[in-house]
């Protein structure tokens, strides 16, 4: 694998788990006021801000922005079901995966697809 993408996937990932937590972190806490959530949840994106943009800057030399939009769902969904497992104790169901499955299916085509000279 090339290394501008490994080093692009890293942060994405990276990116990834702050967003997951301050998208979701906040549900075992229901009994927090709401403007908490918000506050901890604005805290946690601006790191995850601190990965994002750099992933995106040097992936765009290799790949193109769509390509890159895919790749970040993908990594999104790897991401969010891991967290949900560990975290939330939430369990996808097999129809999930399926759903998971069918959006990495569409992560391989974009960022896979020949190059436009092909």
């Amino acid at each position: 694998m090339n290394t501008t993408i490994l080093t692009t996937v890293v942060l994405l990932v990276i990116s990834n788990i702050f967003m997951t937590f301050a998208w979701y972190g906040h549900l075992k806490f229901k009994t927090s006021p709401l403007w908490i959530a918000i506050a901890l949840s604005w805290s946690l994106a601006l790191f995850e801000y601190c990965f994002q943009v750099p992933a995106n800057r040097i992936g765009h030399t290799v790949l193109s922005a769509p390509q890159l939009k895919a790749l970040q769902e993908g990594i999104t969904f790897a991401v969010f079901t891991i967290f949900s497992i560990w975290y939330l104790k939430e369990h996808p169901t097999r129809w999930d995966f399926v759903a998971f499955f069918l959006i990495a299916l569409g992560v391989c085509i974009s960022v896979l697809q020949p190059s436009r000279g092909s």
